[in-house]
């Protein structure tokens, strides 16, 4: 993971603030944004089809039965892609309506927010090529076990980990996203957790969404809303 990277605008090197920053300031992501408004953007169909795949998932979560393992393993696993996809989409495209949401939150309710977005890209990071499924579930054992529902499963505590392989940058992000995962997912069942993350990005989806439509041209923006 590169330190610094070209800005998408005017071409500078800059240090990213986020990890799919493209802009190095808000003046170059206000000029980029306004020299392809003609265009119909490609992110916004990216977030339509991603925000609906999330929903998706997240809705058939509660109802999916934990005793077929394999398919249970399976159903968080595309619960957590999705999530942090849209997560990363409206990073990348749509920062704006994305902080705006955020910062429109109580400071303990947003600091919870982002702990548990970050915790989600820990186990999309290290879910697969380091662990697997059953790394990160706790089953439950004894009287009160609710194995056979998915959403009552917890995650589990993860050992010390260490990031050698990845520049300055890029250890402390990841660092960041495993001590977030211990903060805020281990110990937590796995419904609290897809619940208050969807929750958040369906709100900023729809900001985002909006806030597209009310910036495209007046026929574009009609062929938008028509096209749904």
């Amino acid at each position: 993971m590169a330190d610094t990277r070209g800005c998408e605008n005017c071409g500078a090197e800059f240090t990213p603030r986020r990890e799919h920053g493209r802009f190095c300031s808000a003046r170059c992501r206000v000029a980029w944004n306004r020299g392809n408004l003609s265009d119909p953007p490609p992110e916004a169909s990216a977030l339509q089809w991603s925000i609906t795949a999330m929903i998706d998932i997240t809705d058939r979560l509660p109802r999916t039965r934990g005793l077929d393992r394999p398919r249970a393993f399976a159903a968080v696993g595309e619960a957590v892609w999705w999530v942090t996809i849209v997560d990363s989409t409206l990073v990348r495209y749509h920062p704006e309506a994305y902080d705006c949401v955020l910062g429109g939150l109580p400071q303990l309710e947003r600091h919870l927010i982002e702990e548990t977005l970050s915790g989600l890209r820990f186990v999309r990071n290290r879910m697969g090529p380091d662990f697997d499924h059953v790394d990160f579930i706790h089953l439950g054992s004894g009287p009160r076990r609710r194995a056979d529902r998915v959403t009552d499963w917890r995650w589990n505590a993860m050992p010390e980990l260490t990031f050698d392989w990845l520049s300055p940058r890029g250890q402390e992000w990841e660092m960041a996203r495993y001590r977030a995962y211990q903060d805020q997912l281990a110990g937590h069942t796995v419904g609290e957790t897809f619940a208050r993350a969807a929750s958040f990005l369906k709100m900023a989806a729809a900001k985002a969404t909006a806030e597209a439509v009310d910036s495209l041209p007046p026929a574009v923006a009609a062929e938008a809303v028509a096209r749904g």
